[in-house]
């Protein structure tokens, strides 16, 4: 299956309200993994997030978005089962860490760049 168009999923991953990333993300990777990858101990805050019930803060929202580009990624070309395991494998070309790691503590937006171009790499893609 060819990679989806990474100029596409990040438009969509700006554009959607964040419930609907965090829903996403709940669905294809889990509420628990979710959680950990955007910073937050109690599984149960994504649920809300996903109703609309409560908002992320800043922080927690940048980690969502850019977990919901590299999922998209992965879910289009190996299919949810694969996207969970390469979020908590580690990860040569994040200097074998786990992604969801390098999400959970990622403080600002440039702490994020090499994750998605690693889940595009994986996925077929070109860095």
């Amino acid at each position: 299956m060819p990679i989806l168009d990474p100029a596409t999923v990040s438009d969509e991953a700006t554009r959607l309200p964040i419930g609907a990333v965090a829903s996403y993300l709940q669905e294809q990777l889990g509420q628990k993994l979710t959680a950990y990858l955007s910073g937050v101990t109690d599984p149960k805050m994504v649920g809300r997030w996903a109703a609309g019930k409560a908002q992320p803060r800043d922080e927690r929202e940048m980690r969502l978005r850019d977990a919901f580009k590299a999922t998209k990624m992965l879910v289009a070309a190996f299919g949810a089962q694969t996207a969970k395991a390469w979020w908590v494998g580690s990860n040569t070309r994040l200097d074998d860490r786990a992604p969801a790691a390098v999400v959970r503590g990622a403080t600002d937006p440039d702490m994020l760049r090499f994750v998605v171009p690693a889940a595009r790499a994986f996925a077929g893609g070109t860095v």
